[in-house]
């Protein structure tokens, strides 16, 4: 996957509220929110244009269910994807490009409140925001081809700013 990075584009949160009525109404019941997370959702910062969609449900194994509806949407399920409690699913437009991700969590779980928090911060605190754009356009540039190196690369920050954003909850 490359890694790129474009300005912040203001038709994501329109395509964030489209897309998470589609994912909504296709697992029907089991859903019980969704939110609008990762870069695209934070003003200002440069992103990779991919809609991040945190999605609530009141169950795991009824989502796990509702495969073949994401799949019918063009998402690819990848199970819990290196984060314990989670479902993941990607879609990819017909280049390719990798245009839409669904972290799902059953309600209640405080990886819910991690992103939606990370999310906050970083739009009360656009200095802080600035500093993680640029942080991604400088890994971005050092590693074009390498989402793994790009995502290590952005780790600690991202532990540093989880870090303040739930003192700051407190």
């Amino acid at each position: 996957m490359r890694v790129s990075m474009v300005p912040h584009n203001p038709a994501w949160r329109h395509e964030f509220q489209r897309e998470a009525e589609r994912v909504s109404a296709a697992v029907g019941s089991v859903a019980v929110t969704a939110y609008h997370v990762g870069s695209t959702a934070i003003p200002t910062v440069y992103a990779k244009p991919i809609i991040d969609i945190l999605l609530v449900v009141q169950d795991l194994a009824a989502l796990d269910e509702k495969q073949p509806e994401m799949e019918a949407l063009g998402y690819e399920a990848r199970g819990e994807y290196g984060i314990p409690g989670r479902r993941f699913f990607r879609r990819d437009d017909k280049h390719g490009d990798r245009t839409h991700q669904v972290h799902a969590f059953e309600d209640g779980s405080p990886q819910i409140a991690r992103h939606l928090a990370f999310r906050d911060y970083m739009i009360a605190h656009p200095e802080t925001a600035q500093e993680y754009s640029d942080l991604k356009r400088e890994l971005a540039a050092q590693h074009p081809n390498d989402i793994e190196a790009y995502m290590d690369g952005k780790n600690e920050f991202i532990q540093e700013v989880d870090k303040r954003a739930a003192q700051e909850e407190i």
